[in-house]
């Protein structure tokens, strides 16, 4: 698990350091060409241990992405020069040659094994998805196109065929109007002592106002259970399920900052009616979780039904008794 630890002595070492001109690295995000192996980009000094070179910076965010239960390590890199403009608690702008890296990772045998890493890479035409799949040594990632699909087993113990994103299924998650975007680096579900640091050493314009954070995924228990349960829905299915992303014909706005009940669900019929329902009839029903769709897609693995439609392949139950109690309390 990436611990607070990150935002101390080797994130002020790794900021102070942004300003060391890579030029290989910079070619290799910026120019045309799909690198092969991610060691072409020269992210880490220890790729095994995913200890960043100079100028590459980790983050967390404060509620993650579920992945079968994978440990994520993410990084941000910025050309030299440049710095990142917030845009009150949404997504930070991030200038042409950023890399954005995060690792896929899980624990076999008591020793982390990376699987997959995949970049987003900023471009002057956009940004670029790309997936690399690590080798069996665990000292390089080899681009995959095509995908991949690996066998592990995850932190509960669940026997599973992994899957690795191909190009163009980037897409699905990373698509709002017809462009590939970043979906994690919002200012809300980031620390605000590392937006700090980054303002410190001119990486980031200014410091997000107001910035109404969601809460950090591991307290759950302690945040209120609307915000923990809003959190989940905006980080998991927001990135399809709202204006302009591949769910928008569902008419489900799923984003934190949402606040009409129809449109996060409630009380709101599907628009096309099918076996993904489950023979209910609204996406949330106060009160009654076992009664409705969102509930009843997010708990299973079922092709054609279960939600999210890609990155998972097992239930996640921690997210999913959230969102169920949040529902079990709505007033009619």
């Amino acid at each position: 698990m990436i611990r607070h630890a990150i935002f101390g002595a080797a994130l002020l070492s790794a900021v102070a350091a942004m300003a060391v001109p890579r030029i290989d690295r910079d070619a290799a995000i910026q120019q045309d060409g799909l690198p092969r192996t991610l060691s072409a980009y020269g992210f880490f000094i220890d790729p095994r241990a995913q200890v960043p070179d100079a100028g590459v910076v980790p983050y967390r965010l404060n509620t993650p992405l579920f992945s079968d239960g994978a440990e994520k390590l993410r990084f941000v890199y910025l050309p030299d020069g440049t710095q990142a403009t917030a845009d009150g608690e949404n997504l930070l702008a991030f200038p042409v040659g950023t890399a954005l890296i995060k690792t896929f990772a899980f624990e076999e045998a008591g020793e982390r094994r990376l699987i997959e890493t995949r970049v987003l890479l900023h471009r002057a035409d956009g940004w670029l998805a790309l997936p690399y799949v690590w080798n069996a040594e665990q000292s390089d990632a080899t681009l995959a196109v095509a995908g991949a699909r690996i066998d592990l087993t995850t932190p509960k113990g669940e026997a599973i065929s992994y899957r690795v994103p191909n190009k163009n299924q980037c897409k699905e998650c990373h698509g709002l109007d017809g462009a590939v975007t970043p979906i994690g680096p919002k200012a809300r579900n980031l620390s605000r002592t590392w937006l700090a640091e980054m303002v410190e050493h001119g990486h980031l314009d200014r410091m997000p106002a107001d910035a109404n954070q969601l809460p950090l995924w591991e307290n759950r228990e302690s945040a209120s259970l609307t915000s923990a349960a809003r959190a989940y829905l905006d980080v998991n299915c927001a990135h399809c399920h709202r204006p302009g992303a591949t769910a928008s014909n569902s008419g489900l706005d799923l984003r934190w900052e949402q606040q009409d009940p129809h449109a996060l669900g409630i009380g709101k019929r599907p628009v096309a009616a099918g076996r993904g329902a489950g023979g209910h009839l609204f996406d949330i029903v106060p009160g009654k979780p076992g009664e409705s769709i969102l509930t009843y897609r997010m708990s299973t693995t079922e092709p054609g039904v279960a939600m999210p439609e890609i990155g998972k392949e097992t239930v996640d139950e921690d997210g999913l008794a959230v969102v169920r109690r949040w529902i079990e309390e709505m007033a009619f």
